[in-house]
């Protein structure tokens, strides 16, 4: 269909894409944005347009629902962005609308159409592009810069302990236990997965797992490769895929490790690829558990 290719696009950007701030900053703060462009942020931002689903939930995580006068199609998280003017996808925006909200802060992803920035800046407003973490880590120190620009420092930290306490309290748990062959699928045709540069394979590690596609060039993978590698388990990610058919398609190789044991399982796109700190320690508990057979 002629709008299929435009979706996958925008799911792997909801996939790969998401703010991660590298500086912890505090009031009054200058960002460096896209294109080599430093602001000095004085007041935490009352108008924000979110361009980026995770930080989206971020937000309202940190008590600042309230301040999000526009999100996108793909902001579904929590229910209450639902219900937020819709300015286009993580990638294309709707200038105009952008516009009509009067944001003094617009937050995009590294995929969105510099074009578009560059007008919106042009107009004099504020916008910031930010890449995507590669680990639990990086997702820390974004969530902890966002709480700075928006003045909810305190609140990050109290959530930052609690979920860095948990996770530490997983890898614990499951210490010692022999490490599960993991492969991640994303999407098909091409068969797309996540490689050591992806946060999701920070995921696995953290659950206990070995990816088996880390030292993957550019996602792009072979089922003739998943069968030399023999997983122990195979995660499909319902991303523009149907997951049920896509286990079908896997329950032909017998000869894989995954497949003998009924260990191929679908997980939630949100969770998995566009995760808040809370989200990504809670993702890490339900691997773990898949990974290892715990209840």
């Amino acid at each position: 269909m002629g709008g299929s290719k435009d979706t996958l696009r925008v799911l792997f950007t909801v996939a790969f894409f998401f703010v991660s701030f590298s500086h912890a900053l505090s009031f009054p703060l200058k960002a460096k944005g896209d294109l080599e462009r430093s602001l000095e942020i004085v007041h935490p931002p009352q108008r924000i347009v979110s361009l980026v689903p995770a930080v989206t939930e971020e937000l309202y995580l940190l008590g600042v629902g309230d301040k999000i006068v526009g999100v996108t199609i793909y902001c579904q998280r929590p229910p209450e962005a639902r219900a937020k003017e819709k300015v286009g996808t993580v990638i294309d925006v709707n200038i105009e609308k952008i516009i009509e909200l009067r944001p003094d802060l617009v937050i995009a992803s590294p995929l969105t159409d510099h074009k578009q920035i560059r007008k919106l800046r042009r107009l004099e407003l504020r916008v910031e592009i930010f890449d995507a973490p590669t680990d639990f880590q990086g997702l820390c120190e974004g969530f902890l810069t966002l709480s700075q620009f928006v003045g909810k420092e305190q609140e990050a930290e109290e959530v930052l302990e609690r979920t860095k306490r948990k996770l530490k309290a997983i890898k614990k748990e499951i210490e010692g236990i022999a490490k599960s062959l993991v492969f991640v699928q994303i999407g098909a045709n091409p068969l797309f997965t996540a490689d050591r540069a992806s946060f999701i394979n920070d995921l696995i590690k953290c659950a206990g797992g070995i990816n088996i596609a880390s030292d993957a060039k550019i996602g792009i993978y072979s089922r003739e490769e998943v069968i030399k590698r023999n997983p122990d388990t195979i995660l499909i990610v319902t991303m523009g895929i149907v997951g049920e058919r896509e286990k079908e398609v896997w329950l032909k190789y017998e000869s894989i490790s995954a497949v003998k044991n009924g260990r191929i399982f679908t997980v939630d796109s949100y969770r998995v690829c566009s995760p808040t700190p809370i989200s990504f320690v809670e993702t890490v508990k339900e691997l773990a558990r898949l990974f290892h057979d715990r209840h």
